[in-house]
């Protein structure tokens, strides 16, 4: 996995979204812009404690399967960056990590490259990765901004991706200087995609939560998979508020912080509803503990973003070294539960609900 030295950043063109994506990452990297007040809701849970789990630590199998395919671990590295120098050199960095372990990794909204064709190289990963799961990206409401099954066709294609995603953020795009909001009517269009692509689609949010209502009807439309993508994370708001360009701005962002379903609550609410969905937990995920839980509620998949994205940034060697812990933890809460692989676990149902004090 050895990759080029991490420069200082620069767009690689003038585009205004190619230094809006560049301004991104640098904000993301800043611990201010995580929720301090909304959390997870995953710390009113915890595991009960098996004292005599007759295993062998070693035995521990972390191996399952999305979506069709075989997987190492639980555990994708979810949507972050694309469009940048900084951003190509996290991406090969992360992609390596995953094809190590075999686990899967979204991209960044590549819509920055399907405007602007110079910079499809900063998300193509797929020679360092070649036979995990990769899953390209947009947002959903560019549906209605000009784009269609030619354009995700395309942001498929560049990345030779096993599925797409489609990523919804209302709230972040009323806040953003000149955002998109018109989310009317996308359903249809979503559902048009779904029939109308080779591969399945998969819809997450940003970080304020899907609900099982919203879920359902993404999936009655033919969407394969569900990322809940909840609240207790980075806060776009807080992100697109250090971004402001005025007043108004920045005090949407400060109002709109803490918005958002705390992730622990959007997946025993889909879970509940949708009892044979896909689903993929992410939103505010730190570490092995956190997914475990994520997992004991009912997620297929648990995904984290900002861990892997400070770790790419600093180096190969805190990234392998992040990777190794979290696999650590995950093995750990199997082993002290009495579980030697996931299926067992998830079946054991092995979680105690602690009230908040």
């Amino acid at each position: 996995m050895n990759l080029p030295t991490l420069a200082a950043d620069a767009p690689l063109s003038p585009s205004s979204i190619q230094d809006r994506k560049a301004e991104h990452l640098r904000i993301c990297l800043d611990d201010k812009v995580q929720c301090q007040e909304v959390t997870t809701g995953l710390e009113y849970y915890q595991f009960s404690h098996c004292a005599l789990p007759e295993l062998d630590f070693e035995e521990i199998d972390l191996s399952t399967s999305f979506l069709g395919q075989v997987l190492g671990a639980p555990l994708l590295i979810s949507s972050m960056t694309g469009g940048t120098k900084t951003a190509q050199l996290i991406n090969q960095r992360l992609a390596a990590i995953a094809q190590h372990y075999g686990i899967a990794m979204g991209v960044g909204s590549q819509r920055v490259a399907v405007e602007n064709p110079a910079v499809t190289d900063t998300f193509a990963v797929r020679s360092i990765a070649p036979s995990i799961p990769l899953f390209a990206n947009l947002g959903a409401v560019q549906l209605n901004y000009n784009y269609g099954l030619p354009e995700c066709q395309r942001a498929i294609d560049d990345l030779a991706a096993n599925a797409l995603i489609l990523h919804l953020n209302p709230l972040q795009e009323c806040i953003q200087s000149r955002g998109d909001t018109n989310f009317r009517h996308l359903l249809p269009k979503i559902e048009a995609l779904c029939a109308g692509l080779p591969v399945p689609v998969i819809v997450k949010e940003v970080g304020n939560g899907i609900s099982a209502a919203t879920a359902q009807k993404l999936i009655d439309v033919g969407v394969a998979a569900i990322d809940v993508a909840g609240a207790g994370g980075t806060s776009w708001a807080k992100v697109e508020s250090e971004r402001a360009e005025d007043q108004r701005q920045r005090r949407l962002g400060q109002t709109f912080a803490e918005w958002g379903i705390p992730t622990a609550e959007c997946i025993v609410d889909v879970r509940s509803q949708l009892p044979d969905l896909a689903l993929i937990a992410s939103g505010g995920l730190r570490n092995g503990l956190d997914a475990a839980k994520a997992l004991a509620l009912g997620a297929d998949l648990v995904g984290m973003a900002y861990p892997f994205l400070k770790a790419a940034h600093e180096s190969e060697t805190a990234l392998s070294d992040l990777m190794a812990i979290l696999l650590a933890e995950l093995q750990m809460v199997l082993f002290c539960t009495g579980h030697r692989n996931l299926a067992d676990f998830r079946a054991a149902q092995p979680l105690l609900r602690r009230q908040p004090h």
